[in-house]
């Protein structure tokens, strides 16, 4: 069991990791060797409230599917348990990032500095137009 907060836990069988050949620098061994781990996470067999899976959603972006399946490349390390503990850790990461709710906007209204400083603004702006305007005397 993979414990993502307090409220969540998935289970490690959930979970497939498949590897395949990575890309980029590596040398033969990058020929060789299926280093890449691809994780597949199927977010339908979690029961999240309904504000975190759509800020899951969110989070995910591209990497989740249409059928709601998270899949994350890693291939970052040279080594298989690396790459699918990176992997796990990126997935682990999105789950509790996504179980936070944010903090809701509090109204407020601006001071009487920042009212004033504006009004500054615009009147020196103002200023500053009004004298293109001027005549000149030949």
């Amino acid at each position: 069991m993979l414990r993502i907060s307090r409220d969540l836990a998935i289970d490690e069988d959930d979970i497939e990791v498949s590897f395949v050949r990575a890309s980029g620098p590596g040398g033969q061994n990058v020929n060789k060797v299926a280093t890449s781990a691809q994780l597949r996470f199927d977010t339908r067999r979690l029961t999240l409230p309904e504000d975190a899976s759509l800020r899951l959603a969110r989070i995910a972006g591209q990497r989740m599917t249409k059928d709601g399946v998270i899949v994350i490349h890693a291939q970052r390390f040279r080594t298989q348990e690396r790459n699918r503990q990176d992997a796990i850790d990126r997935l682990v990461e999105m789950l509790s990032e996504a179980m936070v709710r944010p903090t809701p906007r509090r109204a407020t209204r601006p001071t009487f500095a920042s009212k004033q400083r504006r009004l500054d603004g615009k009147k020196r702006r103002s200023d500053i137009k009004a004298k293109r305007g001027g005549r000149f005397d030949d």
